[in-house]
């Protein structure tokens, strides 16, 4: 039996930019060896710097995971709140097919979802992120139904049709490809009232899914940018500092003044900033980390 979501019309007032996209997120990780291992060497991403125990990976010169190693890090206890997933969105099927083939052939554990709106993949990292690696179906696809609203589900992924998307002629295993991108972040929380006044009330982002114990929210109509949950943390306090996880991520604005926008009714609402890394940084009440930055003119 499926469970069919509707996405609602977006509302009117004080809505995130419609430009706005996601950035790098980091993630703390406790082997720095073994975290490469698993993303250069086996799902591709390329290095393109180091700093210590910092490394950023991305494609095509694109940061999109900051690796920070500690090797002092225990595993993240459960329940708590955090990450749920990291999703890795790819330019085409043809690109899924690829990385379901190479996660197959390594007999790698993994879930697979048809969305309608998209195809997804999901699996953990060595040190238990979840990540998706999905791609999207285009807009003009997206079905509707007799309201208007956009249609989402969570329905078996035929792995055999993705597959059959590879050829000999574009079949070869080449790593993550240029365009590769991150599509959107799902974290875990503890209540979804107070989620809702943070990531819709106050950073703006549109309220696009009221699913049952989740939540999902957009700019510019995407379905989604944003997505929470308390299916396995209602009430779960935050995890401790000495855990791997979720450090931050970018939302990327296209301008200073969309971001000053943010930043007024975050101030208004007496919500503390604090510049990191060049960006307004913003903690969620569980401490999830916002890095607010502007897109490169």
């Amino acid at each position: 039996m499926h469970n069919t979501l509707a996405i609602q019309d977006a509302p009117v007032g004080a809505s995130i930019h419609p430009d706005t996209t996601l950035g790098a997120t980091t993630l703390a990780v406790a082997d720095a060896q073994r975290s490469l291992r698993f993303y250069r060497d086996f799902l591709g991403f390329q290095v393109l710097h180091t700093a210590g125990q910092r490394i950023v990976l991305g494609t095509d010169g694109v940061p999109l995971l900051n690796l920070e190693a500690q090797p002092s890090l225990r595993p993240r206890p459960r329940p708590t709140t955090g990450l749920f997933h990291v999703a890795i969105l790819l330019p085409s099927r043809v690109d899924l097919a690829r990385v379901l083939r190479r996660l197959l052939e390594a007999r790698y554990p993994i879930g697979a979802s048809d969305h309608l709106v998209s195809e997804a993949l999901y699996l953990d990292d060595p040190d238990g992120n979840g990540l998706e690696i999905y791609r999207d179906r285009p807009r003009a696809e997206w079905r509707r139904q007799p309201s208007g609203q956009i249609a989402m589900d969570t329905r078996q992924l035929d792995l055999a049709d993705v597959l059959s998307e590879l050829t000999p002629a574009n079949e070869t295993w080449t790593g993550m490809p240029a365009g590769t991108r991150i599509g959107h972040m799902h974290l875990q929380v503890a209540d979804l009232a107070q989620a809702e006044e943070f990531y819709h009330g106050l950073l703006g982002f549109d309220i696009m899914v009221r699913y049952e114990g989740a939540l999902f929210l957009s700019a510019g109509g995407y379905h989604h940018h944003i997505g929470l949950n308390i299916w396995q943390s209602a009430g779960a306090p935050p995890p401790p500092p000495d855990a791997v996880g979720l450090r931050s991520f970018i939302i990327e604005l296209p301008s200073v003044a969309a971001r000053e926008q943010v930043q007024a009714r975050l101030n208004a609402a007496g919500v503390p900033t604090h510049q990191q890394d060049g960006a307004l940084a913003v903690d969620d009440p569980w401490g999830n980390t916002s890095l607010l930055t502007v897109a490169a003119q």
